[in-house]
């Protein structure tokens, strides 16, 4: 018998019991299938019969009518004939951006203050402990008002804007960046930095193929990376640097130049930054906790450094736990997002489920279509956690 990785037997998902029970079981199976598909087709009927009686108009043809109003914040400018299938992409990006900013920064303060709460001093794992339940026990909401009328409201104005390093201010009228200026040239600098990354990542495949093979990396793929930055140093060079920034800076009563971000979105990104640290920290700390005390004095028998434990035994293990339900807590961020409509940020339940809902007076279609939104990014985060889940997952099928 040829050795090999050990599999769970395979069970076909829709298999039918055999025998007596499987009539049952069908029947029952069959009963429910058709009660389902009765009740859809009634409240699909009643639907129907109500638009008909209240001569509501049906159809996305809406979308292509101009929607004559503006929207406070926007990363994509379609001029004053923008229609109601612009303001939706517009809505769209608001909200994936919000949520891509609150899922990376509450992962990464998620894990600090997970790995805190392991610490073995007292002192940093109680004041961890501490944030984690004052945190999870205070509604979202209540916390998203804190930072709005609590905190970015009763700030200052331009002219006392809180200065950071004299290229980031923030006031009252919002958060005042640099805006990047992509000049001539920038175009092949971007190739080839895509190239050298690529590339990288193809010598960081190598390497973990010929670490599983062989239990040592490649020598020679840190000297290479060194020359990885060759090529982009020297493409910058020859283009004369391509990129500048434009500094915000204070002319009269405001701010010019730069890129402006609205209060609105400061204070989601801090609310739903810090609310879902929370969560996140717990389900690193349980993570942790379930890989095997024996495995990390394994590897300190055999001479591992702390960070090599860390690196090749604690964090490989701990994924497999941690994964499945950190892509639960990325989906319930997305959801709380469509809080942002109680303080008036510009996303997909105040502008379109709100405004265009208003205008057009087609609840159907506007409805269907923020659901559907919703479904498919949510469906898109819950499909990219799996494919990573699948990477790291002890057994192989």
């Amino acid at each position: 018998m040829s050795a090999g990785i050990l599999t769970p037997p395979r069970r076909d998902r829709f298999a039918l019991p055999r025998g007596e029970r499987a009539w049952r079981a069908f029947a029952i199976q069959t009963v429910v299938l058709v009660l389902i598909v009765a009740f859809l087709a009634w409240v699909a009927a009643n639907v129907i019969s109500n638009i008909a009686r209240l001569n509501i108009n049906t159809g996305f043809s809406f979308f292509a009518r101009p929607a004559g109003f503006e929207i406070a914040q926007k990363l994509i400018d379609f001029g004053d004939g923008a229609t109601y299938f612009d303001v939706f992409l517009i809505a769209l990006i608001n909200t994936v951006v919000l949520t891509a900013i609150a899922i990376l920064f509450a992962t990464l303060l998620g894990f600090v203050i997970g790995l805190a709460r392991l610490s073995s001093n007292q002192l940093v794992a109680g004041v961890a402990a501490t944030y984690v339940e004052i945190v999870r026990n205070i509604p979202l909401l209540l916390q998203l008002f804190y930072w709005y009328f609590a905190v970015l409201r009763p700030l200052p104005g331009p002219r006392q804007s809180l200065n950071f390093f004299d290229i980031a201010f923030l006031n009252k009228r919002g958060l005042f960046l640099p805006y990047p200026i992509f000049e001539s040239g920038f175009g092949a600098l971007a190739l080839t930095i895509l190239a050298m990354l690529l590339i990288a990542l193809a010598l960081a495949w190598m390497n973990a193929r010929h670490r599983a093979r062989t239990g040592t990396g490649l020598h020679s793929v840190r000297l290479i990376a060194l020359f990885l930055f060759v090529p982009p140093l020297l493409a910058a060079w020859l283009t004369g640097f391509p990129l500048s920034w434009d500094v915000p800076a204070l002319a009269g009563f405001n701010f010019a130049g730069g890129m402006t971000v609205i209060p609105e979105f400061v204070a989601m990104a801090i609310a739903l930054s810090l609310y879902g640290a929370a969560y996140i920290a717990e389900i690193v700390r349980s993570g942790i906790r379930a890989v095997p005390v024996g495995q990390i004095d394994a590897a300190r028998a055999i001479g591992l450094r702390p960070g090599q434990i860390s690196r090749f035994v604690v964090i490989p293990q701990a994924l497999r736990v941690i994964l499945p339900p950190l892509g639960t807590q990325y989906i319930v961020l997305l959801k709380n997002s469509s809080l942002a409509a109680a303080i008036a940020y510009p996303d997909l339940m105040l502008v379109f489920a709100g405004t265009v809902l208003n205008q057009t007076g087609q609840p159907l279609e506007v409805m269907i279509v923020t659901m559907a939104s919703y479904a498919l990014i949510g469906l898109a985060i819950g499909a990219a956690i799996n494919l990573l889940n699948r990477r790291v997952q002890l057994v192989e099928r």
